[in-house]
């Protein structure tokens, strides 16, 4: 059984930025009092014309690219999201055909803000048996199209964006050396979509992430026969500060080892890990070798973390 890891980025950041103060204009409420709740500044909106496998479609062609790889290399795509153009085909079968994986099987992950790391885990274990070499995994949404405009609770929250990643063999020490998943279907009803709108008891999801965030960080790190101090830098689900800060100081990090890019995406779902981690690589903030941990949670209730060996 091989080393399984990551060895290729890609994303697309969806073209229109709404500001906390075009917010301001059609809501009760203010750039200071989403600040300071949730630390987002702004977010960016896809345009009518694009939907989700448009977005996914970007993503991944640019981490093939990143990879060296071909369409015709990958063996498996599996993409996380709750935002599919529609419910079916899978957002995964319409890639297959647009990026000519013409040998590459496909299907959906419906696990929310959590997607993405679902996805890896699902990738690694193929990969670690030798069933598939190289396995495509997505995570994006276009969350503006189920967000209530009227609701203030909520419509600050959220952006549309892709995360992509190839996942194939990778050196001995490095990779994914660790996952958790989880899930609690007695609080379903705190994040979920109605007949068109996403709802959310955004203090009952408060608790369950601040601590299950924390939690989840340390499990990984315990599976793997590491600790906090072996952690090099942080990437949770950017959904809110105030969760994220949580997290950081479960692990007792200093704050410039943490990711915080929700402050200029919102929450995007299952998009946020991935579109973090390329935006930290490209900024220079993950180097080969570095220890990452992936953290997350989501309507279902669901979490996920990874502890990951940075490099091929």
């Amino acid at each position: 059984m091989g080393n399984a890891g990551i060895l290729g980025i890609g994303r697309h950041i969806a073209e229109t930025v709404i500001t906390n103060k075009d917010f301001e204009k059609k809501l009760d409420t203010s750039d200071e009092w989403i600040r300071t709740r949730t630390g987002i500044e702004e977010r960016r909106f896809a345009p009518d014309h694009i939907d989700t496998s448009d977005m996914a479609y970007f993503a991944a062609k640019e981490a093939l690219e990143d990879a060296d790889l071909t369409a015709e290399d990958i063996d498996l795509i599996l993409v996380a999201t709750v935002t599919p153009d529609r419910p079916f085909p899978s957002v995964s079968a319409v890639i297959q055909e647009r990026l000519g994986a013409k040998k590459a099987a496909a299907m959906d992950v419906s696990a929310a803000c959590a997607g993405f790391i679902y996805g890896i885990a699902t990738a690694q274990q193929f990969v670690q048996t030798g069933a598939y070499k190289n396995i495509l995994v997505v995570g994006v949404e276009k969350l503006s199209k189920i967000t209530d405009f009227t609701d203030r609770n909520t419509a600050v929250l959220f952006g549309d964006g892709a995360g992509a990643v190839v996942v194939g063999p990778v050196s001995e020490g490095r990779g994914i050396l660790s996952f958790e998943l989880g899930a609690d279907g007695s609080g379903a009803e705190h994040i979920h979509q109605d007949k068109e709108h996403l709802r959310m008891n955004g203090r009952e999801v408060f608790k369950f992430a601040v601590r299950q965030m924390g939690e989840s960080a340390v499990s990984v790190l315990d599976k793997a026969g590491l600790t906090k101090e072996d952690v090099d830098f942080l990437i949770p689900h950017q959904a809110n500060i105030r969760i994220m800060e949580a997290a950081r100081q479960r692990l007792e990090l200093p704050a410039e080892k943490m990711s915080t890019t929700v402050r200029k995406f919102g929450n995007t779902s299952s998009s946020s890990i991935p579109l973090a981690l390329v935006e930290e690589l490209k900024n220079g903030k993950i180097k080969d070798g570095d220890l990452i941990v992936l953290v997350g949670f989501g309507a279902g209730l669901v979490w996920g973390a990874a502890a990951i060996r940075w490099g091929r």
